[in-house]
Protein backbone atom coordinates (compact mmCIF):
# COMPACT_ATOMS: atom_id res chain seq x y z
CA UNK A 1 0.00 0.00 0.00
CA UNK A 2 1.43 3.43 -1.26
CA UNK A 3 2.25 5.61 2.07
CA UNK A 4 -0.24 8.16 2.96
CA UNK A 5 -0.05 11.67 2.51
CA UNK A 6 -1.16 13.65 5.61
CA UNK A 7 -2.96 17.15 4.94
CA UNK A 8 -1.09 20.33 6.47
CA UNK A 9 0.75 17.29 9.04
CA UNK A 10 -2.69 16.31 10.24
CA UNK A 11 -2.37 13.04 11.41
CA UNK A 12 -4.44 13.15 14.41
CA UNK A 13 -6.74 15.46 14.57
CA UNK A 14 -8.97 16.84 17.99
CA UNK A 15 -11.14 13.91 17.35
CA UNK A 16 -8.09 11.17 16.19
CA UNK A 17 -8.59 11.05 12.87
CA UNK A 18 -5.86 11.37 9.61
CA UNK A 19 -6.90 13.86 7.27
CA UNK A 20 -5.56 12.19 4.03
CA UNK A 21 -5.41 13.63 0.80
CA UNK A 22 -7.30 13.45 -2.13
CA UNK A 23 -5.59 10.91 -4.11
CA UNK A 24 -5.22 12.51 -7.76
CA UNK A 25 -2.54 13.30 -10.28
CA UNK A 26 -1.58 16.92 -11.28
CA UNK A 27 -1.89 15.19 -14.95
CA UNK A 28 -5.11 13.87 -14.37
CA UNK A 29 -6.34 17.29 -13.15
CA UNK A 30 -4.86 19.46 -16.00
CA UNK A 31 -6.73 16.37 -18.74
CA UNK A 32 -10.10 17.39 -17.19
CA UNK A 33 -9.53 20.92 -17.23
CA UNK A 34 -8.62 21.28 -20.96
CA UNK A 35 -11.50 18.73 -21.87
CA UNK A 36 -13.78 20.41 -19.98
CA UNK A 37 -13.02 24.46 -19.81
CA UNK A 38 -13.56 24.34 -16.10
CA UNK A 39 -11.93 26.17 -13.01
CA UNK A 40 -8.98 24.06 -11.87
CA UNK A 41 -10.81 23.36 -8.32
CA UNK A 42 -14.05 21.96 -9.83
CA UNK A 43 -11.27 20.37 -12.19
CA UNK A 44 -9.32 18.40 -8.89
CA UNK A 45 -12.86 17.63 -7.47
CA UNK A 46 -14.01 15.78 -11.02
CA UNK A 47 -10.51 14.38 -11.31
CA UNK A 48 -10.37 12.84 -7.82
CA UNK A 49 -14.16 11.49 -8.05
CA UNK A 50 -12.71 9.20 -10.99
CA UNK A 51 -14.88 11.48 -13.71
CA UNK A 52 -12.59 10.56 -16.93
CA UNK A 53 -12.38 13.70 -19.50
CA UNK A 54 -14.85 12.67 -22.11
CA UNK A 55 -17.68 11.78 -19.17
CA UNK A 56 -17.35 15.72 -18.09
CA UNK A 57 -19.91 16.89 -19.86
CA UNK A 58 -22.87 14.09 -18.80
CA UNK A 59 -21.57 14.69 -15.15
CA UNK A 60 -22.15 18.59 -15.38
CA UNK A 61 -24.82 18.88 -18.18
CA UNK A 62 -26.86 15.58 -18.15
CA UNK A 63 -29.91 16.28 -19.64
CA UNK A 64 -32.81 13.55 -21.10
CA UNK A 65 -32.44 14.57 -25.09
CA UNK A 66 -28.82 13.50 -24.68
CA UNK A 67 -28.18 10.76 -22.17
CA UNK A 68 -31.70 8.81 -21.57
CA UNK A 69 -31.35 5.39 -22.95
CA UNK A 70 -34.20 3.81 -24.48
CA UNK A 71 -36.26 1.54 -21.54
CA UNK A 72 -36.08 -1.38 -24.15
CA UNK A 73 -31.99 -2.34 -23.34
CA UNK A 74 -33.69 -3.84 -20.09
CA UNK A 75 -34.29 -7.01 -20.67
CA UNK A 76 -38.37 -7.91 -19.93
CA UNK A 77 -38.88 -4.51 -20.39
CA UNK A 78 -40.64 -4.85 -23.74
CA UNK A 79 -42.99 -7.55 -22.26
CA UNK A 80 -43.57 -5.12 -19.44
CA UNK A 81 -44.32 -1.79 -20.66
CA UNK A 82 -46.59 -4.06 -23.03
CA UNK A 83 -48.75 -5.99 -20.58
CA UNK A 84 -49.40 -2.80 -18.98
CA UNK A 85 -50.34 -0.84 -21.67
CA UNK A 86 -52.67 -3.80 -22.57
CA UNK A 87 -54.35 -3.60 -18.86
CA UNK A 88 -54.48 -0.18 -19.24
CA UNK A 89 -56.52 -0.04 -22.75
CA UNK A 90 -58.60 -2.88 -21.88
CA UNK A 91 -59.82 -1.27 -17.98
CA UNK A 92 -58.32 -4.28 -16.14
CA UNK A 93 -57.82 -4.31 -12.45
CA UNK A 94 -54.04 -3.57 -11.95
CA UNK A 95 -52.72 -4.24 -8.28
CA UNK A 96 -49.87 -1.98 -7.03
CA UNK A 97 -47.20 -3.92 -4.13
CA UNK A 98 -44.62 -1.71 -3.13
CA UNK A 99 -42.39 -1.79 0.11
CA UNK A 100 -42.40 0.38 3.25
CA UNK A 101 -39.25 2.50 2.68
CA UNK A 102 -39.20 6.03 0.98
CA UNK A 103 -38.12 4.11 -2.41
CA UNK A 104 -40.81 1.58 -1.83
CA UNK A 105 -43.26 4.79 -1.11
CA UNK A 106 -41.89 6.67 -4.23
CA UNK A 107 -41.85 3.56 -6.38
CA UNK A 108 -45.36 2.87 -5.72
CA UNK A 109 -46.67 6.54 -5.70
CA UNK A 110 -45.10 6.93 -9.22
CA UNK A 111 -46.54 4.11 -10.64
CA UNK A 112 -50.36 4.90 -8.93
CA UNK A 113 -50.05 8.38 -9.97
CA UNK A 114 -49.32 7.52 -13.86
CA UNK A 115 -52.32 4.60 -13.76
CA UNK A 116 -55.17 7.17 -11.98
CA UNK A 117 -53.87 9.99 -14.21
CA UNK A 118 -54.69 7.18 -17.90
CA UNK A 119 -57.47 6.52 -16.28
CA UNK A 120 -56.56 2.77 -15.16
CA UNK A 121 -58.67 0.86 -12.20
CA UNK A 122 -55.49 0.62 -9.66
CA UNK A 123 -55.68 -0.47 -6.34
CA UNK A 124 -51.98 -0.51 -4.26
CA UNK A 125 -50.92 -2.40 -0.84
CA UNK A 126 -48.02 -1.39 1.29
CA UNK A 127 -47.12 -4.29 3.82
CA UNK A 128 -46.82 -2.91 7.46
CA UNK A 129 -43.20 -3.27 8.41
CA UNK A 130 -43.79 -6.86 10.74
CA UNK A 131 -45.61 -8.72 7.65
CA UNK A 132 -42.04 -8.89 6.45
CA UNK A 133 -40.23 -7.46 3.29
CA UNK A 134 -41.92 -8.29 -0.33
CA UNK A 135 -44.99 -9.24 -1.38
CA UNK A 136 -46.42 -12.49 0.91
CA UNK A 137 -49.07 -14.53 0.41
CA UNK A 138 -52.06 -12.73 2.22
CA UNK A 139 -51.49 -9.39 0.16
CA UNK A 140 -51.49 -11.40 -2.72
CA UNK A 141 -54.83 -13.02 -1.69
CA UNK A 142 -56.15 -9.86 -1.09
CA UNK A 143 -55.51 -8.79 -4.80
CA UNK A 144 -57.22 -11.94 -5.57
CA UNK A 145 -60.39 -10.91 -3.73
CA UNK A 146 -60.64 -7.61 -5.54
CA UNK A 147 -60.00 -9.14 -9.28
CA UNK A 148 -56.67 -7.83 -9.88
CA UNK A 149 -55.68 -9.33 -12.88
CA UNK A 150 -52.42 -7.47 -13.74
CA UNK A 151 -49.95 -7.30 -10.27
CA UNK A 152 -46.97 -4.80 -10.70
CA UNK A 153 -44.42 -5.30 -7.82
CA UNK A 154 -42.33 -2.44 -7.22
CA UNK A 155 -39.04 -2.57 -5.01
CA UNK A 156 -39.44 -5.82 -4.56
CA UNK A 157 -40.67 -9.42 -5.68
CA UNK A 158 -37.23 -10.31 -7.25
CA UNK A 159 -36.73 -13.37 -4.80
CA UNK A 160 -40.67 -13.82 -3.71
CA UNK A 161 -41.14 -17.32 -5.62
CA UNK A 162 -43.58 -18.61 -3.47
CA UNK A 163 -46.27 -15.45 -3.24
CA UNK A 164 -45.99 -14.72 -6.60
CA UNK A 165 -46.47 -18.63 -8.06
CA UNK A 166 -49.59 -18.00 -5.98
CA UNK A 167 -50.66 -15.46 -7.92
CA UNK A 168 -49.79 -16.77 -11.82
CA UNK A 169 -51.75 -19.70 -10.37
CA UNK A 170 -54.82 -18.00 -9.80
CA UNK A 171 -54.53 -16.26 -13.27
CA UNK A 172 -53.03 -13.29 -12.52
CA UNK A 173 -50.30 -11.76 -14.51
CA UNK A 174 -47.30 -10.58 -12.64
CA UNK A 175 -44.74 -7.35 -13.64
CA UNK A 176 -41.80 -7.47 -11.22
CA UNK A 177 -39.94 -4.14 -10.99
CA UNK A 178 -37.22 -3.95 -8.69
CA UNK A 179 -33.26 -3.58 -8.11
CA UNK A 180 -32.51 -6.21 -5.30
CA UNK A 181 -29.58 -8.72 -6.01
CA UNK A 182 -31.44 -11.56 -7.56
CA UNK A 183 -31.19 -15.48 -6.97
CA UNK A 184 -29.64 -17.09 -9.68
CA UNK A 185 -33.75 -18.55 -11.06
CA UNK A 186 -35.79 -15.72 -11.61
CA UNK A 187 -39.99 -15.78 -10.68
CA UNK A 188 -41.97 -17.20 -13.44
CA UNK A 189 -43.75 -14.47 -14.31
CA UNK A 190 -44.47 -12.20 -17.23
CA UNK A 191 -41.59 -10.28 -17.30
CA UNK A 192 -38.88 -9.15 -14.11
CA UNK A 193 -37.64 -5.87 -15.47
CA UNK A 194 -34.52 -5.54 -12.36
CA UNK A 195 -31.25 -4.06 -13.92
CA UNK A 196 -29.57 -6.24 -11.54
CA UNK A 197 -30.63 -9.46 -13.33
CA UNK A 198 -27.55 -11.94 -13.92
CA UNK A 199 -28.33 -11.84 -17.68
CA UNK A 200 -28.25 -7.95 -17.52
CA UNK A 201 -24.25 -6.84 -18.75
CA UNK A 202 -22.60 -5.38 -16.28
CA UNK A 203 -22.05 -2.29 -18.16
CA UNK A 204 -25.33 -1.43 -18.18
CA UNK A 205 -26.27 2.35 -17.67
CA UNK A 206 -29.39 1.30 -15.08
CA UNK A 207 -27.41 -1.15 -13.27
CA UNK A 208 -27.15 1.52 -9.89
CA UNK A 209 -31.07 2.35 -10.26
CA UNK A 210 -32.98 2.81 -7.42
CA UNK A 211 -35.99 1.42 -7.48
CA UNK A 212 -38.24 4.35 -8.52
CA UNK A 213 -35.82 5.25 -11.07
CA UNK A 214 -36.47 1.32 -12.72
CA UNK A 215 -40.31 2.47 -12.40
CA UNK A 216 -40.04 5.67 -14.48
CA UNK A 217 -38.01 3.88 -17.17
CA UNK A 218 -40.62 1.40 -17.29
CA UNK A 219 -43.43 4.25 -17.48
CA UNK A 220 -41.31 5.92 -20.26
CA UNK A 221 -41.49 2.81 -22.04
CA UNK A 222 -45.54 2.81 -21.19
CA UNK A 223 -46.67 6.06 -22.12
CA UNK A 224 -44.70 5.57 -25.97
CA UNK A 225 -46.77 2.76 -26.18
CA UNK A 226 -50.05 4.29 -25.29
CA UNK A 227 -48.90 6.81 -27.43
CA UNK A 228 -48.33 5.07 -30.46
CA UNK A 229 -51.48 3.08 -30.03
CA UNK A 230 -53.43 6.31 -30.26
CA UNK A 231 -54.33 5.92 -26.52
CA UNK A 232 -54.53 9.84 -26.03
CA UNK A 233 -57.32 12.51 -26.74
CA UNK A 234 -57.89 15.70 -26.01
CA UNK A 235 -60.11 14.74 -23.17
CA UNK A 236 -57.51 12.23 -22.20
CA UNK A 237 -54.30 13.89 -22.63
CA UNK A 238 -50.81 12.09 -22.01
CA UNK A 239 -49.36 12.58 -18.61
CA UNK A 240 -45.97 14.66 -18.41
CA UNK A 241 -43.42 12.52 -16.49
CA UNK A 242 -40.90 15.19 -16.27
CA UNK A 243 -43.27 16.54 -13.76
CA UNK A 244 -42.75 13.49 -11.33
CA UNK A 245 -39.43 14.01 -11.50
CA UNK A 246 -39.58 15.11 -7.97
CA UNK A 247 -40.15 11.54 -6.95
CA UNK A 248 -37.65 10.19 -8.60
CA UNK A 249 -35.25 12.00 -7.06
CA UNK A 250 -36.18 11.60 -3.52
CA UNK A 251 -35.86 7.65 -3.51
CA UNK A 252 -33.06 7.94 -5.31
CA UNK A 253 -31.39 9.74 -2.95
CA UNK A 254 -33.16 8.05 0.25
CA UNK A 255 -31.91 4.64 -1.25
CA UNK A 256 -28.33 6.01 -1.15
CA UNK A 257 -27.56 4.57 -4.77
CA UNK A 258 -24.43 6.12 -6.39
CA UNK A 259 -25.30 9.60 -7.37
CA UNK A 260 -23.65 8.87 -10.91
CA UNK A 261 -24.78 8.12 -14.47
CA UNK A 262 -28.59 8.90 -14.63
CA UNK A 263 -28.66 8.94 -10.92
CA UNK A 264 -27.45 12.49 -11.40
CA UNK A 265 -29.71 13.26 -14.11
CA UNK A 266 -32.68 11.59 -12.50
CA UNK A 267 -31.64 13.91 -9.34
CA UNK A 268 -30.70 16.64 -11.09
CA UNK A 269 -33.66 17.39 -13.18
CA UNK A 270 -35.85 16.14 -9.70
CA UNK A 271 -34.96 19.01 -7.53
CA UNK A 272 -35.71 21.40 -10.77
CA UNK A 273 -39.18 20.02 -10.35
CA UNK A 274 -38.83 19.62 -6.86
CA UNK A 275 -38.95 23.77 -6.49
CA UNK A 276 -41.80 23.99 -9.08
CA UNK A 277 -44.23 22.94 -5.73
CA UNK A 278 -46.45 20.70 -8.13
CA UNK A 279 -46.83 17.51 -5.89
CA UNK A 280 -49.53 18.37 -2.97
CA UNK A 281 -48.04 16.22 -0.39
CA UNK A 282 -44.36 16.78 -0.81
CA UNK A 283 -44.99 20.44 -0.52
CA UNK A 284 -46.65 20.20 2.51
CA UNK A 285 -44.29 17.87 3.99
CA UNK A 286 -41.51 20.63 2.87
CA UNK A 287 -43.47 23.18 4.72
CA UNK A 288 -43.86 21.13 7.29
CA UNK A 289 -40.15 20.83 7.85
CA UNK A 290 -39.34 24.39 7.86
CA UNK A 291 -37.57 24.41 4.35
CA UNK A 292 -37.12 27.64 3.17
CA UNK A 293 -34.96 27.37 1.11
CA UNK A 294 -34.67 25.72 -3.04
CA UNK A 295 -34.21 21.94 -1.84
CA UNK A 296 -31.05 19.54 -1.95
CA UNK A 297 -29.89 16.09 -1.89
CA UNK A 298 -29.30 16.87 1.55
CA UNK A 299 -33.03 17.66 1.98
CA UNK A 300 -34.11 14.84 0.52
CA UNK A 301 -31.90 12.35 2.51
CA UNK A 302 -32.21 13.82 5.80
CA UNK A 303 -35.08 15.98 6.55
CA UNK A 304 -37.79 14.29 4.41
CA UNK A 305 -36.92 11.35 3.89
CA UNK A 306 -36.74 10.19 7.61
CA UNK A 307 -40.25 12.05 7.65
CA UNK A 308 -41.52 9.76 5.00
CA UNK A 309 -40.16 6.64 6.78
CA UNK A 310 -41.28 7.10 9.71
CA UNK A 311 -44.50 5.70 8.98
CA UNK A 312 -42.94 2.37 7.74
CA UNK A 313 -41.05 2.37 11.19
CA UNK A 314 -43.04 2.56 13.65
CA UNK A 315 -46.53 3.14 12.39
CA UNK A 316 -48.40 2.65 9.43
CA UNK A 317 -46.55 2.07 6.44
CA UNK A 318 -48.74 3.42 3.85
CA UNK A 319 -49.12 7.08 5.15
CA UNK A 320 -45.95 7.91 3.20
CA UNK A 321 -46.85 6.92 -0.08
CA UNK A 322 -50.44 8.07 0.78
CA UNK A 323 -48.88 11.69 1.51
CA UNK A 324 -47.04 11.39 -2.33
CA UNK A 325 -50.52 10.85 -3.76
CA UNK A 326 -52.55 12.86 -1.77
CA UNK A 327 -55.16 14.29 -4.30
CA UNK A 328 -55.90 17.46 -1.68
CA UNK A 329 -54.09 19.75 0.53
CA UNK A 330 -56.27 19.24 3.68
CA UNK A 331 -55.59 15.25 3.06
CA UNK A 332 -51.87 16.04 2.44
CA UNK A 333 -51.45 18.30 5.85
CA UNK A 334 -53.26 15.52 7.91
CA UNK A 335 -51.10 12.59 6.87
CA UNK A 336 -47.92 15.08 7.14
CA UNK A 337 -48.88 15.78 10.48
CA UNK A 338 -49.21 11.89 11.46
CA UNK A 339 -45.95 11.33 9.83
CA UNK A 340 -44.17 14.46 12.00
CA UNK A 341 -45.29 12.90 15.31
CA UNK A 342 -44.29 9.33 14.26
CA UNK A 343 -40.69 11.01 12.78
CA UNK A 344 -40.11 12.38 16.63
CA UNK A 345 -41.15 9.08 18.78
CA UNK A 346 -38.94 7.68 16.30
CA UNK A 347 -36.14 9.78 16.92
CA UNK A 348 -35.97 9.18 20.76
CA UNK A 349 -36.57 5.55 20.50
CA UNK A 350 -33.26 5.31 18.24
CA UNK A 351 -31.21 7.61 20.42
CA UNK A 352 -31.85 4.90 22.79
CA UNK A 353 -31.56 1.51 21.09
CA UNK A 354 -28.26 3.45 19.85
CA UNK A 355 -26.77 4.14 23.12
CA UNK A 356 -27.44 0.09 23.99
CA UNK A 357 -25.85 -0.99 20.98
CA UNK A 358 -22.85 0.80 21.33
CA UNK A 359 -22.49 -0.44 24.92
CA UNK A 360 -22.81 -4.42 23.73
CA UNK A 361 -20.63 -3.04 20.59
CA UNK A 362 -17.43 -1.93 22.96
CA UNK A 363 -18.15 -4.52 25.57
CA UNK A 364 -16.54 -7.01 23.54
CA UNK A 365 -12.77 -7.20 22.88
CA UNK A 366 -12.84 -7.33 19.21
CA UNK A 367 -14.89 -6.84 16.39
CA UNK A 368 -13.47 -9.91 13.89
CA UNK A 369 -14.64 -7.26 11.31
CA UNK A 370 -18.30 -7.06 11.12
CA UNK A 371 -20.40 -5.10 13.97
CA UNK A 372 -22.78 -7.69 14.81
CA UNK A 373 -25.56 -6.58 17.86
CA UNK A 374 -29.31 -7.46 18.93
CA UNK A 375 -32.00 -6.53 21.39
CA UNK A 376 -35.05 -7.78 22.58
CA UNK A 377 -37.06 -5.03 22.94
CA UNK A 378 -36.03 -3.42 20.12
CA UNK A 379 -37.90 -1.90 17.41
CA UNK A 380 -37.28 -3.48 14.23
CA UNK A 381 -38.49 -0.28 12.19
CA UNK A 382 -35.17 1.62 13.65
CA UNK A 383 -32.96 -1.07 13.30
CA UNK A 384 -31.76 -0.09 10.08
CA UNK A 385 -31.13 3.55 11.15
CA UNK A 386 -28.93 2.21 13.78
CA UNK A 387 -26.93 -0.09 11.66
CA UNK A 388 -26.06 2.63 9.47
CA UNK A 389 -24.88 4.73 12.72
CA UNK A 390 -22.65 1.73 13.23
CA UNK A 391 -21.64 1.27 10.48
CA UNK A 392 -20.09 5.11 10.59
CA UNK A 393 -18.84 4.76 13.86
CA UNK A 394 -17.11 2.00 12.68
CA UNK A 395 -15.91 1.52 9.59
CA UNK A 396 -17.17 -2.31 9.54
CA UNK A 397 -20.48 -3.54 8.13
CA UNK A 398 -22.79 -3.81 10.47
CA UNK A 399 -25.90 -6.00 11.01
CA UNK A 400 -28.79 -4.79 14.10
CA UNK A 401 -30.88 -7.60 15.13
CA UNK A 402 -34.70 -7.56 16.92
CA UNK A 403 -35.88 -10.32 18.67
CA UNK A 404 -39.25 -10.99 18.25
CA UNK A 405 -40.26 -14.57 19.92
CA UNK A 406 -37.77 -17.14 18.16
CA UNK A 407 -36.72 -15.21 15.45
CA UNK A 408 -34.48 -11.92 14.79
CA UNK A 409 -34.96 -9.61 12.23
CA UNK A 410 -32.21 -7.55 11.68
CA UNK A 411 -30.94 -4.94 8.81
CA UNK A 412 -27.62 -4.55 7.97
CA UNK A 413 -25.61 -1.18 5.94
CA UNK A 414 -21.84 -2.17 5.08
CA UNK A 415 -19.01 -0.32 3.83
CA UNK A 416 -16.97 -0.23 0.13
CA UNK A 417 -15.39 -3.51 0.01
CA UNK A 418 -17.95 -5.55 1.12
CA UNK A 419 -21.11 -6.73 -0.64
CA UNK A 420 -23.48 -7.23 2.44
CA UNK A 421 -26.23 -8.28 -0.19
CA UNK A 422 -24.04 -10.64 -1.57
CA UNK A 423 -23.44 -12.40 1.90
CA UNK A 424 -26.82 -12.36 2.68
CA UNK A 425 -28.45 -14.33 -0.25
CA UNK A 426 -25.13 -16.56 0.20
CA UNK A 427 -26.25 -17.31 3.76
CA UNK A 428 -29.75 -17.64 2.88
CA UNK A 429 -28.35 -20.20 0.28
CA UNK A 430 -26.67 -22.01 2.92
CA UNK A 431 -30.28 -22.07 4.81
CA UNK A 432 -28.83 -19.92 8.13
CA UNK A 433 -31.07 -17.27 6.99
CA UNK A 434 -35.03 -18.02 6.77
CA UNK A 435 -35.07 -14.82 4.65
CA UNK A 436 -33.19 -12.09 3.62
CA UNK A 437 -32.79 -9.52 0.35
CA UNK A 438 -31.05 -6.63 -0.55
CA UNK A 439 -27.86 -4.80 -2.60
CA UNK A 440 -23.98 -4.31 -1.50
CA UNK A 441 -24.74 -1.23 0.83
CA UNK A 442 -27.62 -2.76 2.34
CA UNK A 443 -29.62 -5.58 3.13
CA UNK A 444 -32.74 -7.18 5.36
CA UNK A 445 -32.73 -10.54 6.44
CA UNK A 446 -34.17 -12.64 9.34
CA UNK A 447 -33.44 -16.06 10.78
CA UNK A 448 -34.29 -18.16 13.90
CA UNK A 449 -32.89 -17.05 16.95
CA UNK A 450 -30.23 -20.36 17.99
CA UNK A 451 -28.32 -19.50 14.39
CA UNK A 452 -27.40 -15.83 15.32
CA UNK A 453 -23.39 -17.43 16.38
CA UNK A 454 -23.41 -19.06 12.74
CA UNK A 455 -24.46 -16.61 10.94
CA UNK A 456 -22.10 -14.18 12.18
CA UNK A 457 -18.98 -16.61 11.67
CA UNK A 458 -20.66 -17.22 8.05
CA UNK A 459 -20.07 -13.32 7.62
CA UNK A 460 -16.77 -13.21 8.95
CA UNK A 461 -15.59 -16.11 6.74
CA UNK A 462 -17.64 -14.20 3.71
CA UNK A 463 -15.86 -10.94 4.13
CA UNK A 464 -12.08 -12.58 4.66
CA UNK A 465 -12.24 -14.70 1.80
CA UNK A 466 -14.52 -12.23 -1.21
CA UNK A 467 -11.53 -9.46 -1.01
CA UNK A 468 -13.02 -7.36 1.52
CA UNK A 469 -10.57 -4.22 2.02
CA UNK A 470 -12.33 -2.98 4.87
CA UNK A 471 -9.89 -0.79 7.37
CA UNK A 472 -10.37 -0.57 10.81
CA UNK A 473 -9.89 3.41 10.91
CA UNK A 474 -11.05 5.70 8.17
CA UNK A 475 -9.48 8.28 6.48
CA UNK A 476 -10.98 11.21 6.85
CA UNK A 477 -10.20 12.53 3.44
CA UNK A 478 -9.81 16.25 2.30
CA UNK A 479 -10.36 17.37 -1.17
CA UNK A 480 -8.47 20.29 -0.96
CA UNK A 481 -6.69 23.18 1.03
CA UNK A 482 -7.75 26.81 0.39
CA UNK A 483 -6.79 30.19 1.90
CA UNK A 484 -9.96 31.45 4.16
CA UNK A 485 -10.00 34.33 1.54
CA UNK A 486 -10.75 32.29 -0.47
CA UNK A 487 -13.92 31.13 0.68
CA UNK A 488 -16.92 33.45 -0.85
CA UNK A 489 -20.08 33.39 -2.65
CA UNK A 490 -18.05 33.01 -5.74
CA UNK A 491 -16.61 30.01 -4.79
CA UNK A 492 -19.95 28.40 -4.01
CA UNK A 493 -21.11 29.28 -7.40
CA UNK A 494 -18.71 27.69 -8.84
CA UNK A 495 -18.89 24.57 -6.78
CA UNK A 496 -22.53 24.42 -7.59
CA UNK A 497 -21.82 22.73 -10.93
CA UNK A 498 -20.92 19.87 -9.09
CA UNK A 499 -24.04 19.51 -7.50
CA UNK A 500 -26.11 17.31 -6.53
CA UNK A 501 -23.97 15.63 -3.45
CA UNK A 502 -24.39 12.62 -1.93
CA UNK A 503 -23.59 8.99 -2.57
CA UNK A 504 -20.77 8.41 -5.14
CA UNK A 505 -20.39 11.88 -5.43
CA UNK A 506 -19.66 13.28 -1.63
CA UNK A 507 -19.60 17.09 -0.75
CA UNK A 508 -16.32 18.59 -1.19
CA UNK A 509 -14.26 18.71 2.43
CA UNK A 510 -11.61 21.69 2.55
CA UNK A 511 -9.08 22.52 4.91
CA UNK A 512 -8.64 25.81 6.09
CA UNK A 513 -5.20 26.33 7.63
CA UNK A 514 -4.02 28.81 10.47
CA UNK A 515 -7.20 30.48 11.33
CA UNK A 516 -8.03 31.68 15.03
CA UNK A 517 -11.48 32.06 16.57
CA UNK A 518 -13.41 35.03 17.41
CA UNK A 519 -16.66 34.93 19.58
CA UNK A 520 -17.82 31.70 19.96
CA UNK A 521 -20.96 30.69 21.54
CA UNK A 522 -23.79 28.41 21.79
CA UNK A 523 -26.51 28.79 19.75
CA UNK A 524 -29.92 26.89 18.99
CA UNK A 525 -29.70 22.98 20.17
CA UNK A 526 -26.38 22.79 21.09
CA UNK A 527 -24.63 24.39 17.80
CA UNK A 528 -21.71 26.23 18.05
CA UNK A 529 -21.50 29.60 16.20
CA UNK A 530 -17.85 31.53 15.69
CA UNK A 531 -15.69 33.85 12.92
CA UNK A 532 -12.43 32.43 11.53
CA UNK A 533 -9.91 35.03 11.10
CA UNK A 534 -6.89 34.31 8.73
CA UNK A 535 -3.35 35.25 9.82
CA UNK A 536 -3.47 38.49 8.23
CA UNK A 537 -6.08 39.71 11.01
CA UNK A 538 -8.18 40.71 7.31
CA UNK A 539 -9.78 37.87 6.14
CA UNK A 540 -13.19 36.10 8.12
CA UNK A 541 -15.93 33.56 7.41
CA UNK A 542 -18.28 33.12 9.51
CA UNK A 543 -18.27 29.35 10.70
CA UNK A 544 -20.33 26.63 12.51
CA UNK A 545 -20.21 23.76 14.07
CA UNK A 546 -23.65 21.70 14.14
CA UNK A 547 -24.50 19.68 17.44
CA UNK A 548 -20.80 19.97 18.61
CA UNK A 549 -21.26 22.23 22.07
CA UNK A 550 -20.52 18.92 23.71
CA UNK A 551 -17.68 17.37 21.98
CA UNK A 552 -14.13 18.34 21.63
CA UNK A 553 -14.74 20.38 17.98
CA UNK A 554 -17.56 22.67 20.42
CA UNK A 555 -15.50 22.94 23.43
CA UNK A 556 -12.19 23.69 21.54
CA UNK A 557 -13.71 26.66 20.03
CA UNK A 558 -15.17 28.07 23.13
CA UNK A 559 -11.57 28.02 24.49
CA UNK A 560 -9.89 29.02 21.80
CA UNK A 561 -8.37 32.13 23.50
CA UNK A 562 -5.67 32.81 20.27
CA UNK A 563 -5.07 29.30 19.65
CA UNK A 564 -4.65 28.78 16.39
CA UNK A 565 -6.42 25.67 14.14
CA UNK A 566 -6.66 23.78 10.82
CA UNK A 567 -10.24 23.57 10.40
CA UNK A 568 -12.22 20.69 8.28
CA UNK A 569 -15.48 20.62 6.48
CA UNK A 570 -17.55 21.83 4.16
CA UNK A 571 -18.46 25.68 2.32
CA UNK A 572 -22.22 26.19 2.35
CA UNK A 573 -24.75 29.26 2.17
CA UNK A 574 -25.48 30.63 5.47
CA UNK A 575 -29.39 30.25 5.01
CA UNK A 576 -29.81 30.96 8.54
CA UNK A 577 -29.45 34.45 8.32
CA UNK A 578 -30.93 34.49 5.19
CA UNK A 579 -28.28 36.14 3.07
CA UNK A 580 -26.75 32.93 1.51
CA UNK A 581 -23.53 34.21 1.99
CA UNK A 582 -20.69 31.29 2.29
CA UNK A 583 -19.86 30.06 6.23
CA UNK A 584 -17.72 27.41 6.86
CA UNK A 585 -19.17 24.02 8.58
CA UNK A 586 -16.87 22.99 10.60
CA UNK A 587 -16.52 19.12 11.08
CA UNK A 588 -13.25 18.80 12.76
CA UNK A 589 -10.11 21.00 14.04
CA UNK A 590 -6.44 20.20 14.68
CA UNK A 591 -3.86 22.51 16.42
CA UNK A 592 -1.74 24.45 14.30
CA UNK A 593 1.74 23.70 14.81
Amino acid sequence: MAERTAVLGVESSLTSQFWAAGEVSQDAVESVARAAAVPEIVARLLAERHVAPENVSFFLSPSFRNHLPDPYILRDMEKAAERIAKAVMNGEKIGVFGDYDVDGATSGALMTRFLKKVGADVTTRIPEREEGYGPGEKAMREFVDAGVKLAVTVDCGTTAFDPLAFLTRQGVDVIVIDHHEPDVVLPDVTAVVNPKRLDEPVDNPCRQMAAVGVVFMTLVAVNRLLREKGFYTPDRPEPNLMNALDLVALGTVCDVVALRGLNRLFVKSGLAAMAQRRNKGLCVLIDAANIKEKPTAYHLGFVLGPRLNAGGRIGCASLGMRLLCAADEAEAADIAQKLEELNTVRRQMCENIYKQAIAQVESKAEHDGVVFVSGNDWHAGVIGIIAGRLKERYNLPALVMARVGDELRGSGRSVAGADLGAAVLAAKEKGILTAGGGHAMAAGFSLNADRADEFKAFLVDYFKTHGSTVRQAADFTIDSVIDIGAVSSDLLETLSAMEPFGEGNPEPRFALPDVAVSGARIVGSGHVSCTFVGRNGKSRIRAIAFRAADSIVGTSLLNAKGTLFHAAGYIRPDTFRGEGAAQFVIEDLALAV
